[in-house]
């Protein structure tokens, strides 16, 4: 928790100097205005860059292994409802007891087809998918010498439709992606030597097809400003977005059926014109996922908003 008191502060020191009349971001539907969550994918298509991610949690490995990851991602339109994405992180493992290793993970690389918008009902829908592309990244960081598919839906659906009289919940905005990832590979066999009969021995990883599902529950005090009431709050508080996501993975098969692992992430996002920081703890769901709370934070610049007759705009198809 001592970290998201530290990333807080950060974020609110960043929000002075950014600070705005409105949000101006990309990620709209009618009057609402999705942010960029942290631990799962926008429902929407925009030129964007993340830089940096920054996260950091314990894992079960090997009886207990910091990993600390930072990335970057980029996103790009090639039409106002097409974009491509592409990431890369590097890992840091520091096993309990071990010296530390580190090295990049493999590329990711995705793509993204907005079919969707309702302004009136500030609804999202996309299809996409990504692709970790095996071998590209290092092994002592354990990276997959497999590529591993993810097609995927995204959505994003605000309540600012709801009746008048439910006013204090039209700030509420769901966001979401639901998909499966594929492995190409579906198990690697690797040889060791038994250090007591110097026998060589077989050892196969299974690698399960998996669902991956998980959504994000925002509050925009920005909305609650601008199409609520006016409740009088002042820069930074005005551009504040609470938000809670949970991200889940379930295996599917192979054996691993239904050991399901995730996090839930409270936190908060703020947003200026051109760009929004945020900061989340990171709580396992359960000892498959770890024991101790993590963090993630991450900078993130609206392209499109920086650069709207450049690189913000889509290759074709018009300036927004």
């Amino acid at each position: 928790m001592k970290h998201l008191v530290l990333l807080f502060s950060i974020v609110c020191a960043a929000c002075e100097l950014g600070v705005t009349s409105r949000a101006y971001g990309h990620g709209f539907a009618g009057a609402r205005f999705f942010p960029a969550t942290l631990s799962t994918d926008d429902p929407f298509v925009a030129d964007e860059l993340s830089l940096p991610t920054i996260s950091s949690i314990v894992t079960p490995d090997g009886g207990g292994t910091r990993d600390t990851e930072l990335s970057v991602d980029i996103a790009k339109r090639i039409t106002p409802n097409f974009g491509i994405e592409m990431g890369e992180t590097l890992l840091i493992l520091h096993p309990s007891r071990e010296a530390s290793v580190s090295g990049f993970g493999n590329l990711d690389l995705g793509g993204k087809y907005q079919f969707f918008k309702n302004d009136e009902h500030e609804a999202i829908l996309s299809l996409g998918g990504g692709v970790e592309v095996g071998g590209t990244g290092n092994k002592r960081v354990v990276a997959d010498t497999f590529s591993t598919w993810a097609p995927a839906l995204f959505f994003g659906k605000g309540l600012g439709d709801l009746p008048q009289g439910l006013s204090i919940l039209r700030p509420l905005a769901i966001t979401g992606v639901i998909g499966v990832a594929i492995p190409t590979s579906a198990s690697t066999r690797t040889f060791s030597i038994n250090e007591e009969t110097g026998e060589r021995e077989l050892d196969i990883e299974r690698h399960p097809n998996v669902l991956q599902y998980g959504f994000a529950v925002e509050y925009s005090f920005i909305y609650l400003q601008e199409q609520v009431k006016d409740i009088g709050l002042r820069a930074p508080f005005d551009h504040l977005i609470p938000l809670v996501e949970f991200s889940i993975e379930t295996p599917l098969d192979r054996g691993q059926e239904g050991q399901t692992t995730g996090t839930i992430n409270p936190g908060i996002v703020w947003s200026g014109k051109y760009f929004q920081v945020g900061a989340e703890a990171v709580i396992p769901i359960n000892s498959r996922t770890g024991s101790d709370v993590g963090f993630i934070a991450q900078l993130h610049f609206y392209l499109d908003d920086l650069f709207p007759h450049s690189i913000g705009r889509p290759l074709f198809g018009g300036n927004k």
